[in-house]
C-alpha cells in the first residue's frame, strides 16, 4: 500500500543537529504521520536536500536527527517523511566495499543504488531460534585461542586505553580469523586508523570477503550512531540468508557513546551518570545482543573495542558494557593480560573441539605464570629465592617472549606444543601437577630426563671473582 508523502514547513527550532517541526495530531488520522525511528528529507530554501531520523515525539513535535548536521539549514526548511527507516544495501556486491555512516560507498566504485536494502535497527533474534554456542572461532592469536577462546555467536570487547595498539589487534584478528565473512564498523576513527585497517584487509587479500562501514572523526558526529546498525543489520542477512558465518569488528564502542551522550544533551534530556543517558545500557545491549547462532543459518560474533578513559574500569562505557558481553580481553602495555581477560563461553569448546590437553594446558601455564608474579614481586623486594623460584622467573620471561607479545600468530596446535616445550625447558614432569597420562602423551621425551634446574646467581659469582683475585695478590707478594 502506497503511502502519501505530505510535506511540512513549521519548523519550530533548531538545537544543534536536532531540528523540531510541528506535525498536525490529525495527520495520523490521514495516514501521513511521522513514526519513530522513520527517515526524512529536509529541502532548505536553495534547493539541497539532507537526511533525517525521527527519533522523539510529543504530541506534535517530532524532532529529527540531522544526518549532516544543521549548519546552513534555517527554519525556513521544509520536511517530508518517507514512511520507512534507515535502510542499508544489501546484496552480494557490496563485499569488497566501502560505505560511510549513511550507508553511501566512498571507494570510488560502481554505484549500488538498484541494489536492494534492508532495514536497519530491528529487534535482537527471537531466543528459540537461538542455539547453545559450540564452534570455536580461531583467530591464531595465541593469548586468545588457547586462553580465552573466542567462540562463535559470542559477543566480547577489547578492553584498553588511548595509545594502545587495539586497532592493529583488531585489524590482525579480522584477517585472520577462520569466518566467511568479516563486517567492519568504524566509529569516529582518525584517517590513519580507517587506513590502517583497509590496507590490512587488501594486503591480506581478504578484501573481497569484507565490508566496510566507516565514520571519520571528520564527519558528523550523528553518523557514527548509525554505524553499528548498519554493520549489524548487513551481518544478520548474511548469516540467516547464506548462512555463513560472520565475524563483526567495530571500534570504538565509547565514542558511540559520546555521539549518544552528545545528542541526549542537545535533547535536553537529563543525565545519568558522568553524563551519559540513563538508557546506555539499553542502547549498548540492543546492539550487543545481536551477536547469535541461527538454528537454522549460520552466526553473527561481535568483537568490539572499549576504551576506558583513565584506565578507569568502572567508568559508565566499560561498567555497563560487562554486564551485558561474555567477559572481556584486556589489553594495556602491549600485551593481552591473562588475569584480566576472561571468555565465559570457553568452556564449550576447550576440550570438546579442541585437543584434549588443552584445558589442563591452559591452567598449568596460567598457574605457573602466576608464580612468576609472585616470584618477581619476591625478587624486587630483595628476599632470598629458592630454587623454584628462580624456575618460575625463567618461565615467565618464556611465557610474556612466546604467548603475550601482541605480534605473536601461531595455530592452536602449535601453540599446544610451545605450551609443553616451555614447560619443559622450566620444570619437571612430577613438577607439573597435571593428569599423568597427558604429561606421557605430550611431554617432550628428549627433554624429560635432560631437565634440570640452572640458576644463575650473579652475586655469589662476583664474591668467587673477588676472592680469588686477593688470592692471586697474597700469592705474588
Amino acid at each position: 500500500m502506497s503511502r502519501e508523502l505530505v510535506r511540512y514547513s513549521r519548523v519550530l527550532e533548531i538545537v544543534g543537529d536536532i531540528l523540531k517541526v510541528q506535525v498536525p495530531e490529525s495527520a495520523a488520522a490521514e495516514g501521513a504521520a511521522a513514526r519513530f525511528g522513520d527517515l526524512a528529507v529536509l529541502e532548505l530554501l536553495d534547493g539541497s536536500r539532507s537526511l533525517a531520523q525521527v527519533i522523539k515525539i510529543e504530541r506534535d513535535r517530532v524532532s529529527l536527527q540531522v544526518f549532516t548536521g544543521t549548519k546552513g539549514i534555517s527554519t525556513g526548511a521544509t520536511v517530508t517523511f518517507l514512511g520507512h527507516p534507515m535502510q542499508v544495501i544489501y546484496s552480494p556486491n557490496i563485499l569488497g566495499r566501502v560505505f560511510d555512516g549513511t550507508g553511501t560507498p566512498i571507494d570510488s566504485g560502481p554505484d549500488l543504488m538498484m541494489d536492494p536494502k534492508v532495514d536497519i535497527g530491528g529487534p535482537t533474534v527471537n531466543p528459540c531460534e537461538r542455539i547453545v554456542p559450540k564452534r570455536m572461532i580461531r583467530t591464531d592469536v595465541p593469548m586468545i585461542d588457547i586462553f580465552n577462546s573466542l567462540v562463535e555467536s559470542q559477543k566480547i570487547p577489547i578492553f584498553s586505553v588511548s595509545g594502545e595498539p587495539f586497532n592493529p589487534l583488531l585489524a590482525r584478528i579480522g584477517i585472520q580469523a577462520d569466518a566467511d565473512i568479516v563486517v567492519f564498523g568504524g566509529l569516529g576513527l582518525i584517517f590513519d586508523d580507517y587506513y590502517t585497517f583497509r590496507k590490512t584487509f587488501e594486503d591480506a587479500g581478504v578484501f573481497s570477503r569484507t565490508v566496510m562501514f566507516v565514520n571519520q572523526a571528520s564527519d558528523p558526529i550523528v553518523e557514527r550512531l548509525l554505524v553499528p546498525d548498519m554493520a549489524l543489520a548487513v551481518a544478520e542477512r548474511f548469516a540467516v540468508e547464506e548462512g555463513k558465518r560472520v565475524l563483526v569488528l567495530m571500534s570504538d564502542m565509547t565514542a558511540y557513546a559520546d555521539a549518544l551522550k552528545e545528542v541526549g544533551i542537545a535533547m535536553e534530556r537529563v543525565p545519568s551518570n558522568r553524563g551519559y543517558m540513563g538508557d546506555l545500557y539499553s542502547q549498548l545491549a540492543r546492539r550487543y545482543e545481536k551477536a547469535c547462532d541461527y538454528a537454522k543459518g549460520g552466526s553473527v560474533t561481535v568483537l568490539t573495542v572499549t576504551t576506558m578513559p583513565g584506565d578507569d574500569v568502572t567508568h559508565p562505557v566499560p561498567d555497563n558494557t560487562g554486564y551485558i558481553t561474555e567477559g572481556q580481553f584486556y589489553l594495556h602495555d602491549g600485551v593481552l593480560d591473562p588475569f584480566g581477560s576472561l571468555s565465559r563461553l570457553k568452556q564449550n569448546v576447550i576440550g570438546k573441539v579442541t585437543r584434549e590437553d588443552h584445558g589442563q594446558i591452559m591452567n598449568t601455564m596460567i598457574r605457573f605464570y602466576s608464580g612468576a608474579r609472585d616470584a618477581q614481586q619476591k625478587q624486587a623486594m630483595a628476599f632470598d629465592l629458592s630454587d623454584f623460584d628462580h624456575q618460575l622467573l625463567k618461565f615467565g620471561e618464556l611465557f610474556r617472549a612466546r604467548f603475550m607479545e601482541i605480534d605473536v600468530s601461531m595455530p592452536l596446535e602449535e601453540g599446544l606444543d610451545l605450551c609443553w616445550q616451555t614447560l619443559a625447558e622450566c620444570f619437571r614432569p612430577e613438577q607439573l601437577l597435571m593428569k599423568q597420562d597427558l604429561v606421557d602423551k605430550y611431554f617432550p621425551k628428549d627433554r624429560e630426563e635432560t631437565t634440570e634446574l640452572v640458576v644463575d646467581k650473579p652475586e655469589d659469582s662476583a664474591v668467587e671473582t673477588v676472592a680469588e683475585e686477593a688470592h692471586g695478590e697474597a700469592a705474588a707478594q
